[in-house]
């Protein structure tokens, strides 16, 4: 569908409302109230549908066309096909009326750059198109699109004045203000040395996790309980995930005994990341919190191909998912005053690989930084090599087969979870990095639905607020 400009879309959405970031395989329904709602978009397809006579207005994100069963759970939401039907009754009950609203359609980009081989992969395309027929048998107007392309979007609605806007992902363009002089590398080493090290207990569990070693549940328990913020995170993570409503978990034991040792674990490992993720929307993610969505995503995303590949043990994939992109930690802090720079590099220059876009504006890149953290903290072998190659999979030199997971749950996670972080990966290579964990291009839209719809729960969030 034909671009149109972003003057098409009405004034901009203001800043200074709250925001409301609707996820992939979700919506957001309400009436006129001070709030801006927004989704990130590159795969995704985001609809905005609008009855400015009764005041009311929403926003859904799609995920896939239409359900392909791989995930094991059936969740509506995250689908054109079966998702927009229960977005447009959400939207009568929240008193619209069908022949009132209005559409706008954006999103659906190719997973690209690709090459010619893997343009029959454009799922996204394929996800509008559904949305389009559902929107024309109902009889709805599409009255604004901006769709296609390779680069994401931010599609936004306030819901004060209930005028929708598509612009490019990034909150700053490239032409807002001139870019600042690049950090040099004692700029670098000074931000790496004041990066508080990853907890202790985190690094025995990894080890732990590698080795595959015997241990006393008693006495991995018993360590956990000697930092008492771990302990706090990790009980609280365990209550907003499962338990939030009864058999709530007051205390180690008692998550172990629910969770068993294993997603204790994992969960132990997670909240010691959390902090250390804990950027504002500023840098390399896109809205708060972007960078730690994105790491947890992509660890559930690689234990689920651990098991399904059978190339990897499950935890420790989820493990190595989880700290893939530490090195962007490093380098975040450093990244506002050059996003303008970095942005049109990526804009203008299609076949630019991301890692090269960052050498060129820090002469170095994340997973340079990573390793270099990875080794100043003395993490696993395994590990360190997946976050300095998952961008390479292939130039592994020792576990191979992990890194390709871990490269894999990183691309799903950019390519179809938009909006977390800022990032482009380059699909011309795809198929031989699946066939090296046994899977094939023709699975891709399989494995997509795999990815976890929440960060710690794969239920999907819904939002209604009339």
């Amino acid at each position: 569908m034909a671009r149109t400009s972003d003057e098409a879309f009405g004034p901009p959405v203001s800043d200074r409302m709250e925001h409301h970031h609707v996820s992939a395989g979700s919506f957001f329904v309400g009436s006129r109230q001070p709030l801006v709602v927004e989704a990130y978009l590159a795969t995704c397809v985001g609809i905005v549908l609008v009855d400015e006579t009764h005041g009311v207005g929403g926003l859904a994100h799609f995920l896939l066309p239409e359900p392909v069963g791989l995930s094991g759970t059936f969740q509506p939401e995250k689908y054109a096909a079966t998702g927009l039907p229960l977005f447009l009754q959400a939207l009568a009950e929240a008193g619209a009326r069908s022949d009132r609203l209005q559409a706008t359609l954006a999103g659906g980009a190719l997973i690209g750059p690709v090459d010619e081989m893997d343009i029959s992969l454009n799922i996204g395309g394929r996800t509008a198109e559904t949305a389009e027929a559902i929107l024309h048998r109902a009889g709805i107007p599409l009255v604004k699109a901006e769709t296609g392309g390779v680069m994401a979007c931010c599609l936004s609605l306030d819901m004060r004045s209930l005028h929708c806007r598509i612009a490019p992902s990034h909150p700053d363009r490239p032409e807002d203000r001139p870019p600042a002089a690049p950090p040099g590398p004692a700029d670098i080493d000074l931000g790496l040395e004041r990066l508080q090290p990853v907890p202790q207990v985190a690094l025995k569990i990894m080890q732990l996790i590698d080795e595959e070693q015997e241990y006393d549940v008693r006495i991995l328990t018993a360590e956990i309980r000697k930092d008492q913020v771990i302990s706090a995170r990790t009980l609280q993570l365990a209550n907003s995930v499962m338990f939030a409503s009864r058999n709530r978990i007051e205390s180690l034991d008692y998550a172990l005994m629910y969770l068993g040792v294993n997603l204790l674990m994992r969960y132990v490992i997670a909240a010691a990341v959390d902090g250390f993720f804990d950027r504002p929307a500023a840098g390399y993610s896109l809205c708060k919190g972007g960078l730690y969505h994105h790491a947890v995503g992509t660890a559930v995303v690689a234990e689920r191909l651990a098991l399904l590949t059978g190339r990897a043990k499950p935890a420790l994939a989820y493990t190595a998912g989880l700290l893939h992109d530490i090195g962007k930690v490093a380098l975040d802090q450093h990244l506002p005053d050059a996003a303008p720079l970095f942005y049109r590099r990526l804009s203008e220059d299609r076949a630019l690989d991301f890692t090269q876009a960052e050498r060129e504006v820090f002469g170095v890149d994340h997973t340079e930084i990573g390793l270099r953290l990875a080794e100043k903290w003395s993490f696993p072998a395994s590990l360190a090599e997946c976050i300095r190659r998952h961008h390479v999979p292939e130039r592994a030199e020792q576990h191979a087969a992990l890194v390709h997971i871990v490269f894999l749950a990183n691309f799903l996670m950019s390519c179809f979870r938009a909006g977390l972080q800022l990032e482009k990966l380059n699909a011309t290579l795809l198929a031989p990095r699946l066939a090296a964990v046994g899977l094939s291009v023709g699975q891709l839209e399989q494995l997509v639905d795999m990815i976890p719809m929440q960060v710690f729960d794969t239920a999907p969030e819904r939002a209604i607020q009339a």
